[in-house]
């Protein structure tokens, strides 16, 4: 966010104790009116039960459902790796894959304020 000229101090970082919380947070977040916008992050893995993809999906349409009814863009940058295992290479490759999608969601994240700004002016017209 900050390389894309966001100051630090306009910036917060809250942890959860695991995926499945973060609608709740980003929800108390939004409701506060501090927040333009709430991205979650988080790296749900295959723990052999197969209940990832189900954390995974819930929270992402969790936020989807938030942000329209909060009127507060909530970005995902939540990844289910399939098959991860906690050796070296598997922990570089995901953190590598994590920045480059923590890269893509703060433009996402940027790109969606700016529009939504321009479509409150259009609406203003």
């Amino acid at each position: 966010m900050q390389r894309l000229g966001v100051e630090r101090s306009r910036i917060d970082l809250v942890e959860v104790p695991g995926a499945f919380e973060i609608p709740l947070h980003a929800k108390r977040l939004a409701r506060s009116g501090r927040y333009a916008a709430i991205i979650g992050c988080a790296l749900v893995v295959d723990g052999g039960i197969y209940r990832h993809e189900f954390v995974a999906n819930t929270v992402v349409s969790r936020l989807m459902c938030l942000q329209l009814e909060c009127d507060v863009p909530m970005l995902s940058a939540v990844l289910t790796p399939h098959h991860f295992h906690e050796h070296v290479e598997h922990r570089k490759y995901f953190h590598r894959h994590f920045a480059i999608k923590g890269t893509e969601v703060a433009q996402a994240c940027v790109g969606t304020l700016a529009s939504l700004n321009q479509v409150s002016q259009l609406a203003m017209a």
